[in-house]
């Protein structure tokens, strides 16, 4: 038995699978509700893995792929999805992992944020910050965020990713979507083009480098709103993580472009809900003038207590959340206690409120 791609895609669509993974000597697996499912059938062979990798993969990227290890792309299964791929080879066979990019949109209620998000939306200025470990739903986060303010205000938004994942039409904005490699050379180039293409909104799909970060931070010190992307969790360390990007004599100087430009951060994690399927818990936090002077003062590890503080203006920390969750009883307490940041403290709030924790 040979598997074709077409039947996996369809049972990714079918079972709702976030992932699918195609690696040698191991059956087609699934990766649904967070929790790894093999696919009923042999294990996948060299060859299995080459046909199937070649059934999706254009040529270029094959190229790539054989230059380079590794190749990432996305493209449309008819019009039930649309996934992102990495292509790669390990031990000298090909692998292949695709995320499933929903067709529909959520909305901001359907992901979970409050409606504050809206008032931060709006700015007509501003760095704005989406953060989390890779495969926690920024990229959804994101994309929503996007939809609204298409569906909502006129204007021109243009976006940078690596791929292109959700699509976007026109609405009462004109949408623009550059994709790295294709359309233009680097996400930094990029930025700078866009700041000649009349923007009112840029998203740029990951700030890799020192020169995307101070390409986004400049855009958005010019007057535009910039929505990003960092692999980290929580206000303080992502603050820190982009000073850190910078040498020790620019450090200063980007402390204080941060604490002019940054109108919010918002972190989050992706967790199991009870029953099945996942959900997700963030932190939020919106600049203050006392947090902008712990930024430029480089006083993060005091930012925690200032959300924690800022509830009126539609702060929530990590833990705050989660433990609201486990209230709901949408998220069981080991779930909350694991995607804790503070783990001691938050074990002793969910004892409080009669957690009974399986591990």
């Amino acid at each position: 038995m040979s598997y074709e791609m077409n039947d996996l895609l369809e049972l990714m669509v079918d079972q709702g699978a976030s992932d699918l993974h195609i690696q040698v000597n191991q059956p087609p697996t699934l990766r649904i509700s967070g929790t790894m499912v093999p696919v009923e059938g042999p294990k996948i062979t060299p060859e299995d893995a080459e046909s199937l990798m070649k059934a999706i993969t254009s040529t270029s990227n094959q190229e790539q792929l054989k230059t380079t290890g590794g190749a990432d792309f996305g493209f449309a299964y008819q019009a039930k999805a649309r996934f992102r791929v990495s292509v790669l080879r390990a031990k000298g066979h090909y692998g292949i992992v695709l995320r499933q990019i929903p067709n529909d949109l959520f909305t901001l209620g359907e992901i979970g944020l409050p409606d504050k998000v809206k008032e931060l939306i709006s700015r007509p200025r501003g760095l704005i910050l989406v953060t989390g470990p890779t495969g926690s739903g920024k990229s959804s986060t994101l994309a929503s965020m996007v939809n609204w303010i298409n569906e909502n205000h006129d204007g021109h938004i243009i976006t940078i990713e690596d791929p292109i994942e959700y699509f976007h039409d026109h609405k009462k904005c004109i949408v623009t979507q550059r994709e790295v490699g294709n359309d233009v050379a680097s996400f930094s180039s990029a930025i700078r083009g866009a700041l000649r293409q009349d923007p009112d909104v840029i998203l740029v799909g990951e700030m890799r480098d020192l020169e995307t970060i101070e390409a986004a931070v400049g855009a958005a010190e010019t007057g535009h709103l910039v929505f990003a992307t960092l692999h980290t969790t929580g206000a303080a360390r992502t603050v820190d993580r982009i000073v850190d990007a910078f040498p020790s004599d620019m450090k200063d100087q980007m402390r204080t472009q941060l604490a002019a430009s940054i109108v919010a951060v918002i972190s989050q994690v992706l967790c199991k809900k009870t029953g099945g399927g996942r959900i997700a818990s963030f932190e939020i936090m919106v600049t203050t003038t006392s947090i902008a002077q712990l930024i430029r003062e480089n006083k993060t590890y005091r930012i925690a207590s200032d959300i924690q503080t800022g509830a009126s203006r539609g702060m929530i920390s990590l833990d705050a959340h989660l433990l609201s969750l486990f209230n709901r009883d949408l998220i069981s307490a080991d779930e909350a206690l694991s995607k804790s940041q503070t783990a001691e403290s938050m074990r002793e709030k969910l004892i409080e409120n009669g957690a009974v924790f399986k591990v």
